[in-house]
């Protein structure tokens, strides 16, 4: 298996060369490989090193809808791509670039700014993985919302001619303009915006606003509660769990625990960060349940608190496991899966979590594991998808096209991407042809779990 790496420099020619050997009509191709895996067994595989008691979990969230299916199978799909066309250009992948892993986030500067906000999958890799990626979620969540299929159609179409422009225009930029390029969320609508009605561009005000209100201090009103005079994690297991209840251990067992884990995260920050984390008082910890295919995996809360308990900082430990991609593009290049994480986040995104690094450490059950931490919330904004209408989806995932394009342009050839995909329509009616193929087909595999459930094979737990 060659692994893929990272190079430096640029080269339009080896774009145009590239459509010899890999046509853009060639991405429209989509079928199950011979003797291809029960997707299934490979969901089940991950749970081998995953907590067992909330692997229900993870598949009942799973069950909502097939686009649900969708977020949790990055495994399966990954190794149906594997399978598929490639150019060989390669470039910082996210690895799981379905459209709800972009959002909101805050910058350093405290702006709102959008774009790929989940790096737990990436991953040098092929450009077009994270296309297509993209672009077969805008299918399957246009099919959830109800949408004609022409509509569908069109708007993985647009999308994807988003990400072919911009990446022109980046390609026209100098080095360091294509890598200071953002996108704050103020600008979205009136940058992408695409018809939108009254309540379209309402629904996304609101999502923006709701996001600046999430912060440290409305983490601590939510999620903790005054025991003895001091904040403690709430107990709402299996989705929010304090450690003293998981190990039944004592304040001074649990604080020496914290220190030791905070020591080793201390050690990879920059020291000026190291100065503030240092300003605070450790006061709980809790494991935390998220997202649908992170489900399993172990996320730790920690509360940290300053000026007798009214300055409030949440941080999120979330264990990074292997990239779903190394299989087939080869194991990371770093140490360590946290260390993975950060540094494939801080190339795609174009600002970060002033508090994100990583740290190994060994686990109250005595195993050794890798963590990313980061704060829990910091201004995350996500869509609601369920309501959007069509021109709400379309300007959404235009806005998701031009972000992803942006990432992967401070990694990547973006003169020899700009240069594969050209000035015509070729690539995206290609691309919008095999995503609803691979819908089709993500239809398949939720079925095949479900039947799965109904039999017994797996353990699901809904409304979870």
């Amino acid at each position: 298996m060659k692994v893929a790496r990272l190079q430096n420099g640029e080269d339009a020619d080896r774009g145009r060369e590239a459509r010899k050997a890999v046509p853009r009509s060639s991405h429209g191709e989509w079928a199950p490989a011979a003797g291809r895996p029960d997707p299934v067994a490979t969901l089940h595989r991950q749970t081998a090193t995953r907590l067992p008691e909330l692997v229900p979990i993870r598949y009942g969230r799973m069950l909502v809808s097939p686009f649900t299916f969708y977020r949790g199978a990055a495994a399966v799909m990954a190794a149906d791509l594997a399978e598929t066309t490639s150019t060989g250009i390669v470039v910082q992948v996210c690895g799981d670039a379905h459209i709800s892993n972009f959002g909101g986030f805050a910058a350093p500067d405290r702006r709102l700014m959008f774009g790929p906000n989940d790096f737990d999958e990436t991953l040098p890799g092929p450009w077009e993985w994270d296309v297509k990626r993209m672009a077969a979620s805008i299918e399957i969540a246009g099919r959830d919302i109800d949408l004609p299929a022409g509509l569908r159609r069109s708007i993985v179409e647009r999308a994807v001619r988003q990400y072919r422009e911009a990446m022109l225009e980046f390609s026209r930029e100098s080095l360091l303009d294509a890598w200071y390029e953002r996108l704050d969320a103020d600008e979205l609508t009136a940058r992408f915006g695409t018809r939108l009605d009254a309540d379209g561009q309402e629904l996304f005000d609101r999502t923006f606003e709701k996001a600046r209100r999430k912060t440290s201090a409305r983490a601590v009103r939510k999620l903790t509660e005054m025991v003895d005079g001091k904040p403690r994690f709430t107990s709402a297991p299996p989705l929010l769990t304090p450690i003293s209840e998981l190990y039944g251990i004592d304040s001074d067992e649990r604080e020496r625990h914290a220190e030791m884990l905070s020591e080793q995260y201390l050690a990879s920050l920059h020291a000026d960060r190291r100065h503030l984390v240092r300003s605070y008082t450790f006061a709980d910890m809790a494991r935390k349940v998220v997202g649908v295919g992170s489900v399993g995996t172990r996320a730790w809360v920690v509360l940290l608190v300053a000026r007798d308990g009214r300055d409030v900082l949440v941080l999120q430990a979330k264990e990074a496991q292997p990239s779903v991609l190394e299989p087939f593009l080869g194991e990371s290049e770093y140490d360590t899966h946290g260390e993975r994480v950060v540094r494939g986040q801080r190339m795609m995104q174009a600002a970060t979590d002033i508090f994100l690094s990583w740290q190994r450490s060994v686990s109250l059950d005595g195993v050794e594991r890798d963590y990313y931490v980061r704060q829990l919330w910091d201004w995350k904004a996500s869509a609601d998808l369920s309501r959007m209408t069509e021109h709400g989806l379309l300007t959404y995932t235009r806005a998701c096209a031009w972000s992803l394009a942006r990432s992967h342009a401070r990694s990547g050839d973006r003169l020899a991407i700009a240069a594969y995909l050209g000035k015509g329509a070729v690539f995206e009616r290609a691309v919008a042809h095999f995503s609803q193929l691979y819908a089709d087909q993500n239809e398949r595999d939720y079925q095949r779990l479900r039947e799965a459930v109904a039999a017994g094979e797996v353990e699901a737990l809904e409304g979870v």
